[in-house]
């Protein structure tokens, strides 16, 4: 897995966990608050799609995963 393919995964299963926790009609339903935990991560994609900066990112290409992967590497 690429650090591209792990951030929209990361980035869909938090959106996805904060609306089952926070979306009243959910059996998961916690509190509202969680709705929080959608805005941040949509601001964090709209941010890091303004300035190219990802704070998952850096800390991806810290822990070694690839930034490319297979064929796409030689380009």
């Amino acid at each position: 897995m690429t650090i591209e393919r792990a951030i929209r995964f990361f980035a869909g299963l938090m959106i996805l966990l904060s609306l089952a926790l926070g979306a009243e009609a959910s059996p998961l339903f916690v509190s509202k608050y969680w709705l929080w935990l959608t805005a941040f991560v949509g601001a964090n994609l709209l941010q890091f799609s303004l300035s190219n900066v990802c704070p998952l990112a850096i800390l991806l290409k810290k822990l070694g995963v690839p930034q490319q992967a297979g064929c796409e590497a030689g380009k």
